[in-house]
């Protein structure tokens, strides 16, 4: 069970803002992935692609912090941690919406036999100015 989300948090959730996902490598090293987000209640979700690098990292460990900026003021941010779970996207529903929040467009398609994940972050800890 995560910790509620205050209404700056959502607002930048909801909102067409960029945001930074960072997991762990087996190396124990960070990797990082600029990403488009989405929000269900207080868990945040991003798209992918199975077997990608970030699918591969949160497969082996779920831990990940999230970061992201308000596109009108860079110094309003916050830091999410908390732990993923991967279920599929299906029919590509959830990654199509995140196309029109931040593109006004269907996505480019996949890869033939791609299959599009979500992550699902439950946060735990918020940092930053609007936590």
């Amino acid at each position: 069970m995560g910790i509620q989300l205050n209404e700056e948090i959502r607002r930048l959730l909801d909102g067409r803002h960029f945001a930074v996902l960072a997991t762990i490598n087996p190396d124990g090293g960070p990797q990082t992935s600029a990403m488009w987000l989405g929000r269900e209640g207080d868990d945040v979700l991003f798209s992918t692609v199975a077997g990608r690098r970030k699918h591969r990292n949160l497969e082996r460990d779920p831990r990940a912090s999230v970061t992201i900026l308000d596109s009108d003021d860079p110094y309003n941010y916050v830091e999410l941690r908390g732990r993923v779970t991967v279920e599929e996207d299906i029919g590509r529903a959830f990654d199509t919406g995140l196309s029109w929040k931040y593109d006004g467009r269907d996505p480019d398609p996949d890869p033939p036999g791609a299959v599009r994940l979500i992550l699902r972050m439950t946060v735990d800890k918020a940092t930053g100015y609007a936590a």
